[in-house]
């Protein structure tokens, strides 16, 4: 399985967009794969929100998945 990072995300993305314009995989597929990612993105900025409110620094984990 593929690390978890903003990169792999991002790749997985386009790569979701290709296979729906090359008639790979249906719209509606495509949408639970952008929903997922979605999801994913929000619960990153609920935690950076989170550490903010509490004068926390930001994870490493946070960190090692924006770096990829």
């Amino acid at each position: 399985m593929e690390k978890l990072s903003a990169k792999a995300m991002k790749d997985t993305l386009w790569e979701t967009l290709q296979s729906v314009k090359n008639k790979e995989i249906t719209p509606v597929e495509a949408d639970a794969i952008a929903s997922q990612s979605r999801e994913i993105v929000r619960v990153i900025r609920v935690q950076q929100g989170i550490l903010r409110q509490a004068s926390e620094r930001v994870t490493e984990e946070l960190i090692d998945y924006a770096k990829g």
